[in-house]
């Protein structure tokens, strides 16, 4: 090795600060336009600030933080080189968790690890995360862009977030509360949202198909084609719509019309009905969902979903374990106000349906037709 040192740049080992810089000024005007008053200045410091001086107005204000990622559905994303919807998907998996107690989301922070930074790419991601704090009802008050290169490849990248949300403990949903008799409303989901993917993949066959290569756009075009089962919608679109933010008309229901009503939500994410519903029961509770012995349902299930379900030979309890099968968002109240909860909801233009009742058990989901 020669004594004299080489001359290396953070830039020659594969870092562009400078790019970095303009992803930043790229982004903040939507960073922006997702503040709330309680927002003290702005991106670019070395942590977001947000004013907690409407806490003092809470009986007793409890702080809800959540965070997660959008998975493995990234990897069509980047397959399709579609990356403006993907940020709702990760801001709507965390938001949509703290909703559950009853929590009104504040404030998100998202962080983007990316084999190569390029302005124009950062900013078609970040925009989708303005667009799920705007939806939220969050500001979004920092974040983090790391470029990993040798690490990741140049067109790769990942996304994860984190919320913090406050709701007053007097009006905190609580599992504990759910009774035999109560009744389960559902909300409609927009498709798969952000779970299950890792299926939906092997299923498509795009499992190890590298971005960007010939084989890759020839999966592309494959992927675009429209199905008769989808109702002429391509794969590409019905996989790639963005997970819904149930927020802002759940919010309004539990301060309106429906407060004092609504003993539990659970959010229908990873693991589907069956392993989710369940953390929204008392633990001498069951949830007997309506499911027919053919294994439909009284709801609409997304065309997508029936799909994939049939393409991976799933029994019913499979696929339930699997997909949210058309329910994004599940209610429990008792029964004499299931009516009530139902028409608040109906009045802000939602579509709620039944999907099922508690009975006395031990705190988990079944299904009517293995009753």
């Amino acid at each position: 090795m020669s004594d004299t040192p080489k001359h290396v740049t953070y830039e020659d080992a594969g870092v562009d600060t400078a790019e970095g810089g303009r992803a930043v000024d790229a982004i903040k005007q939507m960073v922006a336009e997702t503040n709330r008053p309680e927002v003290v200045g702005g991106i670019g410091g070395f942590g977001g600030l947000f004013s907690a001086a409407a806490l003092k107005d809470m009986e007793d204000p409890i702080l809800i933080s959540g965070t997660d990622g959008v998975g493995t559905k990234l990897v069509l994303a980047q397959l399709l080189d579609r990356h403006e919807t993907v940020g709702q998907d990760l801001v709507a998996m965390c938001v949509n968790d703290i909703l559950a107690s009853g929590a009104e989301p504040l404030f998100f922070l998202d962080y983007v690890a990316i084999g190569h930074i390029e302005a124009a790419h950062m900013a078609k991601i970040v925009k989708g995360v303005a667009d799920g704090c705007k939806l939220a009802g969050c500001a979004l008050v920092g974040g983090e862009m790391a470029e990993h290169p040798g690490v990741m490849r140049p067109d790769d990248y990942d996304l994860a977030g984190f919320t913090v949300g406050v709701v007053d403990r007097p009006k905190m949903l609580d599992p504990a509360s759910v009774r035999p008799g109560d009744v389960i409303v559902g909300l409609p989901s927009t498709g798969i949202h952000s779970n299950g993917y890792s299926l939906v993949r092997k299923v498509i066959g795009v499992d190890g198909i590298v971005p960007g290569t010939p084989e890759a756009a020839e999966k592309r075009a494959e992927l675009e084609q429209p199905l008769e089962a989808l109702g002429g919608a391509s794969l590409a679109d019905a996989l790639l719509v963005p997970t819904r933010i149930y927020v802002k008309p759940v919010l309004e229901l539990l301060r309106g019309a429906g407060a004092g009503k609504v003993h539990a939500i659970a959010h229908i994410t990873g693991g589907g009905i069956t392993e989710n519903l369940n953390r929204a029961l008392a633990s001498d509770v069951d949830a007997v969902v309506d499911r027919a012995s053919d294994g439909s349902f009284a709801w609409d299930v997304p065309p997508v979903i029936t799909y994939i379900c049939e393409q991976a030979g799933l029994s019913p309890d499979e696929a339930c374990k699997t997909f949210n099968m058309g329910v994004g968002l599940m209610f429990i109240c008792a029964p004499e106000d299931a009516d009530a909860v139902t028409a608040a909801l109906e009045a802000l233009g939602e579509k709620p349906f039944r999907v099922g009742t508690c009975v006395a058990g031990s705190g988990k989901v079944v299904y009517a037709d293995e009753r």
